[in-house]
């Protein structure tokens, strides 16, 4: 889940290319993991409250009807649920494209889209695309073709945007049908034993009116189905208990959502704390998508490798300051669309902390640690090339403006597993690496 913890300068952004760092890592000061006050680590305690994923630990006491022999009345009752939730989400396609990954992108007309449900933007049509906040760079060219289903060369024509189809298979690996394509909601109160563990930067304190990385795409392993590794963005609102608002943004392995283990572009968004509201990419109303040449929950590619080429994406999220609404952008051009500022309570002002960095969530298989790794699967120690990096790190202000990043503050929960270590340099601005491989010697 969401958990408290760390993390801008340069304006050039490297999105969706192979980016080699000119600097060796002994010309980069490193700030060592700062200590954390007991009222800090009693307010990680609380948001583990909210900790979400779409993973639990199997036991007789959660395992779900799709591990258990239904009987034939059960079985039909489920069959039927699962159909009518795909004729939800699922819409009528113009065109179908096949992608080598597995992959099934319908083109959908974009008034036709999930987000056109919802009772608010029912009859509506997507808007227009807002001011681009002040000090944003335009040089970078917009590589929309770092998804594997583009490497096809068909492309959603005018008029639509490509959505991955959900298959009966995807909702039978669910832990819930009623609850697919959400976050579950944890109520366990020790941080050690609900299975999340994160290395993350952070800035609290201040409003915030958005926020920008770029983050380079790796493979980690995950080792369980019930598992899952991310690198993410978070803008957060609210308590940490009931009316938690959160939009987020980023990469993750989640062989229980996909049926794979690519890393994927993925969203998410709830305004309340992860209980009823909210939803991975278009798998509710809420997000509504703009660019038809993007596919939310599709694959990306090429991804980095270790001690070769170093493949990152970029990722801004702001709040549009004439119409309140939080637009996403992917890249230095191609906005994807925007969460509107209806779904939210807290957000519909402003946020109050931002987040960056990388999650697991670890079941203890057979009673040790998992070795799911996190980011690349090697600490932050081995530096450029070798481990996952976020760089240049920005936030909006109230004025629209992209600033850097100030009194960053980085955590990791469990050094020994995954950790962190940031700095700041000419090129990268504010940045930090992160991850490790889960199990070892001394992560047990």
């Amino acid at each position: 889940m969401l958990s408290l913890l760390n993390h801008s300068r340069r304006r050039k952004q490297q999105h969706s290319r192979c980016f080699h760092h000119h600097h060796s890592p002994h010309q980069v000061s490193f700030k060592s993991v700062k200590m954390v006050s007991s009222s800090f680590l009693r307010l990680i305690l609380l948001l583990s409250l909210v900790s979400y994923s779409f993973s639990y630990t199997v036991s007789p006491s959660n395992s779900t009807a799709s591990d258990q022999t239904l009987r034939p009345q059960e079985e039909l009752q489920k069959m039927r649920l699962i159909r009518k939730q795909l004729l939800k989400i699922n819409k009528p396609a113009t065109k179908t494209i096949q992608s080598s990954d597995g992959d099934t992108i319908d083109c959908i007309p974009t008034h036709k889209q999930p987000a056109f449900d919802h009772p608010l933007l029912h009859g509506q049509r997507p808007m227009d695309p807002p001011d681009m906040p002040k000090g944003h760079s335009k040089d970078d060219a917009s590589h929309e073709d770092s998804q594997m289903w583009s490497l096809t060369g068909e492309s959603c024509p005018e008029g639509t945007i490509p959505i991955r189809r959900t298959t009966e298979q995807d909702m039978l690996r669910a832990s819930s049908v009623r609850r697919f394509g959400r976050k579950i909601r944890r109520v366990r109160r020790d941080s050690t034993s609900n299975g999340h563990e994160h290395a993350v930067g952070y800035v609290s304190g201040k409003k915030y009116y958005g926020a920008k990385a770029s983050i380079n795409v790796w493979s980690p392993r995950v080792t369980s189905q019930y598992e899952f590794s991310l690198s993410q963005i978070w803008v957060i609102a609210g308590s940490f208990t009931h009316d938690l608002n959160t939009i987020e943004a980023g990469w993750q392995i989640s062989p229980e959502l996909y049926g794979d283990t690519y890393p994927r572009f993925f969203t998410y968004w709830t305004s309340d704390a992860y209980r009823t509201t909210g939803c991975y990419n278009l798998l509710c109303s809420g997000f509504v998508q703009t660019n038809r040449r993007i596919a939310i929950g599709a694959a990306i590619s090429p991804r980095s490798s270790y001690k070769g080429g170093q493949f990152d994406i970029s990722l801004l999220i702001w709040k549009d300051p004439k119409h309140g609404h939080w637009w996403l952008q992917f890249g230095s051009g191609a906005l994807v669309g925007y969460w509107p500022a209806f779904l939210f309570t807290h957000l519909r002002q402003h946020g109050s902390m931002v987040q960056f960095g990388g999650e697991i969530v670890n079941t203890r298989p057979g009673g040790s640690h998992t070795s799911t790794q996190m980011g690349s699967g090697h600490f932050a120690g081995e530096g450029f090339g070798k481990a996952s990096y976020f760089r240049n790190l920005q936030m909006v202000d109230w004025d629209n403006t992209l600033i850097p990043v100030s009194n960053l503050k980085i955590l990791a929960d469990h050094p020994n597993c995954y950790d962190i270590r940031g700095g700041t340099n000419r090129v990268w601005g504010n940045y930090f690496y992160y991850g490790g491989p889960g199990k070892n010697p001394r992560c047990p």
